[in-house]
């Protein structure tokens, strides 16, 4: 289950923001209230570190690119 970062919503000029991290479900729906203390609250998005494999064989390194058969006068090839 992911763990998303919160923050609460200033109701007043000053209020000072407080973040959290709360785990929930990717199915559920953003929480708009604190769950312990009901205070407004809004998800903030924030980067990921995530590794993308071109490949898709979990784990494998991608295979080199293969170059055109043909080794005509086209600067294709080159």
């Amino acid at each position: 289950m992911p763990t998303y970062v919160y923050e609460t919503i200033p109701q007043k000029s000053g209020d000072e923001v407080h973040r959290y991290e709360i785990r929930q479900s990717m199915k559920d729906a953003p929480l708009t209230k604190h769950p312990e203390t009901g205070e407004p609250i809004r998800r903030v998005i924030t980067g990921g570190l995530g590794f993308v494999n071109p490949s898709g064989r979990g784990g494998s390194p991608a295979p080199a690119p293969r170059r055109p058969a043909h080794r005509g006068g086209c600067s294709c090839c080159h």
